[in-house]
């Protein structure tokens, strides 16, 4: 059998133009806009996203769905896919807060913003808790709510009886073409408050400028972590995508998006 030539043995070994990309769904603004860049940049290398909560793509990656970069909105599940020997170090590119979205004419204000969550008449939803760590997070801070003592002695319980887990789940239904899911849910009067990131917020808010954003005391708030890793068996490409993701520009883009820096 005569020898290959050279370039059908480059082919053999031509590195996947395709980078697939498991992202949770708060990233898809910011990513999406480093993705175009990051293409631009790299001749023939195209960037395929797969965005969803950070739990439930952490499940499906578990299971043995094929991807080449995981970038979560926690530490934990990327960390869980190092422990199960399917992904590479863990590392944080990126921090958010969380922020309470208001629909018009819900009166709400970053002086009384705890209290109100507490009012039985005010509808408040959220993610769902260890599907999507934005649902973790706002449990976390009802757990802070009620450590507080005194007055919100049982506010933990009593927010988490009262939360709508309206998206996140598995079963949850998915967001409107080009639409935030979370203006999308207040805009249609489920619910009067939506707990969930700042940056999340402000896409809502671009969108529908009749919302409100308020900032969450200090006390309780929690501080949010991303991390990204490349999973086993990626190609060279995906390691440059989270190295320029953790670059300069990188950053940049997820600045402008109302991230915080890493």
């Amino acid at each position: 059998m005569a020898a290959p030539s050279v370039l059908a043995a480059r082919a053999l070994h031509a590195e996947p133009a395709e980078v697939v990309v498991y992202a949770a769904g708060s990233l898809r603004g910011a990513l999406t806009e480093f993705a175009r860049r990051f293409e631009a940049a790299q001749a023939g290398t195209s960037v395929r996203f797969v965005f969803g909560a950070s739990g439930l793509l952490k499940d499906r990656l578990l299971a043995g769905e094929a991807a080449h970069v995981f970038a979560s909105a926690n530490m934990e599940h990327p960390q869980a896919l190092a422990a199960a020997a399917k992904a590479g170090a863990v590392q944080r590119f990126t921090r958010n807060r969380l922020c309470v979205l208001a629909r018009e004419g819900i009166a709400v204000t970053p002086a009384d913003v705890v209290d109100r969550l507490l009012d039985p008449a005010l509808r408040v939803a959220t993610s769902t808790p260890k599907a999507d760590p934005s649902g973790d997070y706002a449990w976390q801070m009802f757990g802070r709510v009620g450590a507080r003592g005194g007055a919100y002695a049982g506010a933990e319980a009593a927010l988490q009886a009262k939360a709508l887990q309206l998206t996140g789940g598995p079963n949850s239904p998915p967001p409107p073409a080009g639409r935030s899911v979370y203006g999308a849910i207040l805009e249609a009067g489920q619910a009067d408050v939506f707990v969930t990131y700042c940056t999340n917020a402000l896409q809502a808010r671009r969108e529908v400028p009749s919302l409100r954003q308020i900032d969450l005391p200090d006390d309780v708030n929690v501080a949010a972590d991303y991390g990204v890793a490349l999973l086993s068996g990626a190609p060279a490409a995906a390691q440059r995508f989270i190295d320029a993701l953790l670059g300069a520009e990188g950053q940049a883009v997820l600045a402008a998006q109302g991230f915080a820096p890493r």
